[in-house]
């Protein structure tokens, strides 16, 4: 279990992280949220103690900094290539396990699990990326932790690689153990996270599981008829907003806006259907909606510039 209580950070003028709190379950995937610049790598590093701040953060009732065996407790994931250039990938592992009481064969076991035992004589200053984010996250396996807190662990992974990144969080997480992870790639987290963290400008903005953060977000009615110039008036004498696409088709959104309730109106109004669904929202269009106004960098126009 991770409690985190009160994070803040000011770098000068400027706060980074802001009175945050929130938990981290084990058993459960916890995505870690936010626009570029809200503050997420910080509030990892104020978790691990690296960044000097206010508020506190426990692992099962400890700090970081008081934990005796840290790399069996926490595993971390935080730059995209956290190695020695010159080193093999096998002896910068060993040369972890050795610093930890760990076993030198524990090194080959990792690169097994992560799919670079091929390359484990190989010196990382040529791999990409991706074989960069593995070797990490090799070493963030090495104590087999019961907790795992990964900064965009995805970023530089191919297709193949993400969807196995994704099975192995959730195979981890369903072994009771905890998982913290950011990510920019909203259409993966929601695939892989269980419970959302969200944050803009340092403050927190929600904290709840995936499926009740996308149901608040703005969910609408699409409906198709060959009368829409009844239909439409009929559903804006209701109260309902509606919106026309270049289809055809009619956008129904508002507060009490259903199927039941749009096809009554029709009913009502004697205008025939050929179309009526419900259009639930994406992890991205919840987040949009949850995070605007709180962008760090915004871009004035999506004009393309010659």
């Amino acid at each position: 279990m991770i409690e985190a209580r009160a994070l803040s950070k000011r770098f000068s003028s400027k706060l980074a992280v802001d009175d945050l709190s929130f938990d981290v379950r084990p058993g459960v995937v916890t995505g870690f949220l936010g626009p570029n610049g809200a503050g997420k790598s910080t509030t990892m590093r104020l978790m691990l103690d690296l960044d000097h701040g206010d508020g506190r953060t426990t692992f099962d009732g400890r700090a970081y900094r008081e934990l005796p065996d840290p790399l069996r407790e926490v595993g971390t994931l935080l730059e995209a290539k956290p190695f020695h250039p010159g080193r093999s990938a096998r002896n910068h592992l060993r040369m972890l396990a050795a610093s930890n009481g760990l076993p030198a064969t524990r090194a080959d076991e990792v690169l097994e699990l992560v799919g670079l035992h091929e390359v484990a004589k190989k010196k990382p200053k040529g791999f990409s990326l991706g074989m960069g984010q593995r070797l990490g996250l090799a070493g963030a396996l090495l104590g087999d932790p019961k907790v795992l807190i990964l900064d965009e662990p995805a970023n530089g992974l191919d297709p193949q690689g993400i969807n196995w990144l994704r099975g192995f969080l959730k195979a981890f997480a369903s072994q009771g153990r905890a998982v913290f992870v950011s990510s920019h790639l909203l259409a993966e987290m929601s695939m892989m996270a269980d419970h959302l963290v969200v944050i803009g400008r340092g403050r927190l903005l929600a904290d709840a599981p995936v499926s009740d953060f996308i149901a608040r977000a703005r969910s609408h009615v699409v409906v198709r008829s060959p009368r829409p110039d009844l239909l439409a008036p009929a559903l804006q004498q209701a109260g309902m907003e509606v919106a026309q696409a270049q289809d055809g088709s009619l956008t129904v959104a508002g507060e009490g806006v259903t199927l039941a309730a749009v096809g009554q109106r029709a009913f009502d109004a004697g205008v025939p259907l050929h179309e009526l669904s419900q259009q639930t929202a994406t992890l991205e269009e919840a987040f949009l909606e949850v995070t605007a106004g709180s962008e760090e960098f915004r871009a004035t126009g999506s004009e393309a510039v010659a």
